[in-house]
């Protein structure tokens, strides 16, 4: 009888290529790890948090094969000429990661792999870049073409970035453009030079509508000028000066030179410039007295007399440094090009910025020195950008709605350039800053928000930013970011130690403090101070301002007096009705034993977590049994966490007595990990649970126990019988953890 293959291989090419696909799609449902080792040569990931295990295989083989760790021509399965393994799997992959030397995307952009680009860009939908390394021109190349098609023409939607201790800063600043939907246009390059048809197709038809439209909006009059300046240049120059667009995309837009690109006022620039005389906001200092509608005016008139005035002298500087840099032809001199020539044609290049893109003009820069912009409330330079990335000579494509930068350290230039592109990112919904060096530049990222928050259209709902040391308060942090943005509807500030010069501030960056916060639309809010104490009295302002709040939680605060938690309880009640979820975390509760068994009687909060806060570290029997009392009455809580409370076998047990016959209440998860449990104490645990159970007729609503990081490695074959019978009962998560080891490490740091 003839083997599978050869029977396939009869009927055809087709057939085969079904016969690799069966192969691939059997091992996969199978979910067996030795099929999985079979074909990816790997064991397979952690189950736990793998929704489809179909999707999963396939994002895993794809990136095998892509990057090489999966050599297909050693599965006979596979290996054939009529099958191509990126191809098939394509159209599975929703999330893909490029690192190192991004030899993952000179290989996506390679001619031979344009079907696997087609499918990805209708399939992928989450981007990832881990460990990058500095490119060259030709992967830089290949870069720009592939976040052409996935990001601009795709549906990718999340752009992360991560791990990246030392970043080739043009390499990043055109992966940030680039997802802000940014593309340089106005010269043939982009249309009629570029691999991409859609392109082609779409500026052909844009061009025709823009000439025709031009004269009637009276937008991007720069062209004028700027068609001036490429009559003047030699052949050579405008040569060199395509060629250096090519390879940089929108970030070789260094835009400083406007020579380098001749303007379109494509659809969706002249919308940017209607915007900009329409959306110009007033700053408070000003809006007494006066109109926006006139102060509009006058400042739109006084930017044309200021680019009339400085035209003649813009052409002359910028020759010289072209000419004194050779339009950067070497890529060494590639970071001097961007950030000297941002730095010393920023004077001269704001305001056409400003016009073109629909900027407010209060929230750029001025300032020729690089120095941090302050966008605090009431600063008079608020923004972000001193032209590091011009927008006025790149045409907007699609832009993704979520970014995340974790451990990327930021430099002045690269934070200018973030928030000058936050100022019009109103697609951007998420946004994650996480272990960036930020320091005093977060002023240069809310400038970027404040000048978001102007347009009525813009989706940005989620602000997570967290880092090593925290340049001011946590409170005055959030106050800031509250008042430039309120309509946040989740907000994280998280620092793991407070800067020791925190008290040594910027000039011209006063305390937020005291800036008033509007009625916001905040439904969860998370703090992680660093060891600073909690004053309900600053957290107050925010409590009141955020009437929808849903979700609290406080990570590493100390309480400075005994009355301080009974002030911030008494706070939610009359501020935050709607309150279901609050959490605590390395807070010392030890001594606030009152406070603690109000919340758990509290009637609103669905959801408690008192995670590591000490709590039963002096506990008595009296106060483990009014707690149990407590939560046996309360019949609106559904979730309990209290992991690291130093719970230990008896206490568990009795915490059994929650669900007993004359129990109400309707709690259906419980956490206690890390609780120095034992396997006799969880298994006598269970069996009393069991009884209850019983007695109740099978009735109870508890359906998940976490028991991650506890000491039942101590006795294998209880433990095995004790969570098997608790699986009967509910779903059990818990883990393999060695409490020898993590004992020893717990003394070699005492």
């Amino acid at each position: 009888m003839a083997s599978p293959r050869e029977a396939m291989s009869a009927e055809g090419p087709h057939s085969l290529q079904a016969l690799s696909a069966a192969a691939v799609s059997r091992s996969m449902a199978a979910l067996e790890p030795d099929l999985w080792d079979d074909v990816m040569k790997t064991r397979p990931p952690n189950s736990e948090n793998i929704p489809c295990w179909r999707k999963k295989f396939f994002e895993t083989f794809f990136s095998n094969v892509l990057h090489g760790v999966l050599d297909v021509s050693s599965d006979w399965r596979l290996n054939d000429r009529h099958f191509s393994p990126l191809l098939h799997s394509s159209p599975h992959v929703s999330q893909l990661t490029l690192c190192n030397m991004l030899q993952g995307a000179v290989e996506l952009a390679a001619e031979h792999n344009q079907k696997v680009l087609e499918n990805l860009a209708s399939s992928l939908r989450i981007l990832k870049f881990q460990h990058l390394l500095s490119s060259d021109q030709s992967i830089r190349r290949s870069l720009v073409l592939l976040l052409h098609r996935l990001i601009h023409h795709g549906s990718v939607s999340h752009v992360s970035m991560c791990a990246w201790p030392v970043p080739d800063t043009v390499l990043l600043v055109l992966i940030l453009s680039m997802s802000a939907g940014f593309w340089r246009s106005g010269n043939a390059l982009t249309y009629h030079s570029s691999p991409c048809g859609l392109c082609r197709e779409e500026g052909d038809t844009q061009s025709q509508k823009s000439t025709q439209e031009r004269p009637e909006k009276g937008c991007c009059s720069e062209r004028e000028w700027s068609d001036g300046e490429h009559q003047k240049e030699s052949p050579r120059a405008l040569e060199k000066a395509d060629m250096q667009a090519e390879v940089n995309g929108c970030v070789a837009g260094t835009g400083q030179n406007t020579a380098l690109s001749g303007l379109n006022c494509f659809p969706l620039e002249k919308q940017a410039c209607e915007e900009a005389s329409i959306k110009v906001s007033c700053d408070h200092t000003s809006r007494q007295g006066s109109s926006c509608f006139s102060e509009q005016l006058s400042h739109h008139s006084a930017l044309r007399k200021s680019r009339r005035r400085t035209k003649s002298a813009v052409g002359k500087k910028r020759r010289c440094l072209r000419r004194s840099r050779g339009l950067c032809a070497d890529l060494d001199d590639l970071y001097d090009f961007v950030f000297t020539v941002a730095r010393e044609d920023n004077s001269v290049s704001i305001d056409q910025n400003t016009i073109t893109e629909g900027e407010n003009a209060d929230n750029l820069t001025s300032s020729s020195t690089g120095s941090p912009c302050c966008g605090h409330v009431g600063c008079k330079r608020r923004g972000g950008s001193t032209g590091i990335f011009s927008l006025k000579a790149a045409h907007r494509f699609r832009s993704v709605s979520t970014l995340e930068l974790f451990s990327i350290p930021l430099s002045d230039d690269t934070c200018r350039t973030l928030s000058n592109l936050l100022s019009s990112w109103v697609s951007l919904e998420n946004l994650v800053l996480s272990y960036n060096g930020l320091g005093a530049n977060i002023f240069c990222i809310l400038s970027g928000l404040r000048a978001l928050s102007q347009y009525s259209d813009c989706c940005l709902r989620v602000l997570r930013v967290s880092d090593v040391f925290s340049h001011m308060p946590c409170m005055e942090l959030v106050h800031c970011i509250l008042s430039v943005f309120p309509r946040l509807h989740t907000l994280s500030v998280s620092f793991d130690l407070k800067n020791q010069l925190e008290g040594n501030r910027p000039e011209g960056n006063p305390s937020c403090s005291d800036a008033e916060i509007p009625e916001c639309c905040l439904e969860q809010l998370e703090i992680r101070f660093p060891r600073e104490p909690l004053h309900t009295a600053f957290l107050l302002p925010v409590l009141k301002a955020s009437k929808s709040l849903q979700q609290l939680s406080l990570d590493s605060a100390t309480l400075p007096s005994s009355q301080e938690l009974g002030l911030l309880l008494q706070a939610l009640k009359e501020c935050n009705p709607n309150l279901k979820k609050l959490s605590f975390h390395d807070v010392n509760l030890a001594d606030h034993q009152k406070e603690v068994l109000l919340l758990l009687q509290d009637p609103m909060l669905q959801e408690i977590t008192f995670s590591f806060c000490r709590l039963f570290e002096s506990c008595t029997t009296e106060f483990l049994s009014e707690i149990i009392n407590t939560v046996k009455r309360n019949s609106s809580l559904k979730s309990l966490k209290l992991p690291g409370n130093r719970l230990g076998n008896h206490r568990l047990v009795a915490l059994a007595d929650i669900f007993s016959e004359d129990s109400s209440s309707s709690l259906c998860q419980l956490d206690v990990s890390s609780n120095c449990i034992k396997p006799d104490g969880l298994l006598e645990f269970t069996k009393k649970l069991e009884g209850y159970i019983q007695q109740r007729g099978g009735k109870i609503q508890f359906t998940h126990l976490r028991l991650f990081q506890n000491w039942l490695d101590q006795d294998a074959e209880t433990a095995q019988e004790a969570l098997r019978r608790l699986r009967a009962v509910c779903s059990v998560v818990n883990d393999s953890w060695d409490s020898s080891q993590a004992f020893a490490d717990y003394i070699s740091v005492m």
